[in-house]
């Protein structure tokens, strides 16, 4: 592996429209310390893989990376684009959940055997199958 077979010790993702998810990975090195991996996995166009960057960030970096990183997007949501909605997507997945959870539910209710199992958190929207 290209890491070094480094233990994974957490890991989240987020899901960015229909090709791309961001993925956020702690690992563990040999020596009991810890970094995170930032990965952006794009879909390519021909639909043949994955195009995918990484960014490593060390501790001694962590404060530095996050004001920076605040100070941006700050900047961009009050001095360049202060009228966008930037909750949009948000709401489109948690109604998209939502909608899944009530059809999972239906769907349950509508089985012949009478034993409907009762649905479980929806998953995630794929990358597919978001509108936007």
């Amino acid at each position: 592996m290209e890491e070094n077979n480094f233990e994974s010790v957490y890991s989240s993702k987020v899901k960015a429209g229909k090709r791309r998810t961001y993925f956020f990975d702690v690992r563990k090195t040999k020596g009991e310390d810890y970094y995170i991996t930032l990965t952006e996995s794009t879909k390519r166009y021909n639909g043949d893989g994955y195009d995918r960057h990484k960014i490593f960030l060390y501790k001694e970096d962590f404060d530095r990376f996050l004001k920076s990183l605040s100070d941006t997007i700050t900047h961009i949501k009050t001095d360049l684009m202060p009228d966008y909605d930037y909750e949009e997507y948000t709401r489109r997945q948690e109604e998209w959940e939502i909608k899944s959870a009530e059809e999972a539910k239906e769907e349950g209710e509508n089985k012949d055997s009478g034993a409907a199992k009762s649905p479980s958190k929806p998953e995630k929207l794929d990358e597919d199958e978001m509108s936007w």
